[in-house]
């Protein structure tokens, strides 16, 4: 998985902000230190979520509100076919066939992805409906052994106090 962006802060003054980039395990992806504006570039051999944290440091006491624009892109947005296409030396309909290519692959994995969590959903709702089921057959269990429990209680006590035979 490929992940580029840009990012620029406002203008801080007496501020310092560092940049971090860790995954959903806490190792660090990136991490810059003393920014205002840039370029990051995270590669990952298998999907993952990333957190990005810009830190402001001041010396004062009180600090302003410092704004960040960030534009990010990923998977297929995220690669340069400019660069591709000058390595490569690629003609334009080369490089739009692997444009082409690269887009197809990402809807593939995409729609993997979303069969896999189909799966998973549909395992989870058969799982749950099984529970429920023997929770209902267990309430009603219950609730007979409750119901001929009150009645037997109910006919000794009425006729200990002798109002029926």
């Amino acid at each position: 998985m490929i992940c580029t962006g840009e990012y620029e802060l406002s203008d801080g003054l007496g501020q310092r902000t560092d940049l971090q980039i860790t995954d959903s395990k806490g190792h660090s992806a990136l991490l810059r230190e003393n920014i205002d504006k840039g370029k990051i570039a995270v590669t990952s051999d298998e999907d993952d979520i990333y957190d990005i944290c810009f830190t402001s440091y001041s010396q004062g006491h009180q600090m302003p509100p410092r704004e960040v624009f960030i534009d990010l892109k990923h998977g297929v947005e995220a690669k340069n076919y400019d660069e591709i296409a000058h390595v490569g030396k690629l003609k334009p309909m080369e490089l739009e066939l692997t444009k082409l290519e690269d887009l197809s692959s990402s809807i593939v994995q995409d729609f993997e992805h979303m069969r896999r969590r189909e799966e998973e959903m549909r395992d989870t709702n058969e799982s749950t409906n099984n529970r429920v089921f023997y929770l209902g057959l267990f309430s009603i269990g219950c609730l007979l052994g409750l119901a001929t429990w009150q009645i037997l209680y109910l006919r000794q006590f009425f006729k200990t106090k002798k109002l029926i035979d």
